[in-house]
């Protein structure tokens, strides 16, 4: 099975551009945004719910826990909100225009009703569609954050909890390389 395309950063920024551009951009740019900067899977950001990213005072957390519920293989986890990410959620919750309570979705449909996994994966598909980047799906996200975080040095056992994996041989086949990085790699010689 052919995985999903890991985006450019100039690939993710025109996502982002085009993203801005159409309707519920605010819902749109954040979903996308989760799935980059937090690596979570696509079921796992249509679960999350307002009381997953704000505390009891209204304020923006610093990390989200997905309950185990949530999560596949059923073992929650702790992911730690990147500055860009904590900004995104912080805009997105003065421009939601919605009922902000502690079990409401964070994320809703037009029709105002939570997503489903499916349903935001057909969405994101039509997202990177729209920015005209072939051969990106829901997983792209998450394969472009642990993509990101080995080519930064961050310890693979680090990657893999960060990921939500039990076992380090999976966290290794979501690590895109390409001619640029070897390149790179031996530079530093």
């Amino acid at each position: 099975m052919k995985q999903a395309k890991v985006l450019s950063d100039q690939e993710l920024k025109r996502v982002l551009a085009v993203v801005q551009q159409g309707r519920h951009s605010a819902r749109n740019r954040l979903a996308i945004m989760l799935s980059h900067f937090a690596g979570l899977r696509v079921g796992e950001i249509a679960q999350l719910r307002w009381g997953d990213v704000l505390g009891s005072d209204g304020q923006l957390l610093d990390r989200i826990t997905l309950r185990p519920e949530t999560t596949k293989g059923r073992k929650g986890r702790t992911v730690f909100l990147c500055e860009k990410l904590a900004r995104e959620l912080r805009r997105y919750h003065v421009e939601a225009n919605v009922t902000v309570e502690a079990h409401r979705p964070l994320l809703l449909t037009q029709k105002r009703t939570a997503f489903t996994p499916n349903t935001l994966c057909q969405l994101m598909g039509e997202m990177y569609r729209a920015a005209g980047v072939q051969g990106a799906s829901s997983h792209s996200g998450r394969r472009w954050f642990i993509t990101q975080l080995a080519h930064k040095g961050i310890s693979a056992k680090v990657i893999m909890t960060l990921a939500g994996h039990r076992h380090l041989t999976t966290t290794q086949r979501y690590i895109d390389v390409n001619d640029q990085m070897m390149r790179s790699a031996v530079d530093v010689l």
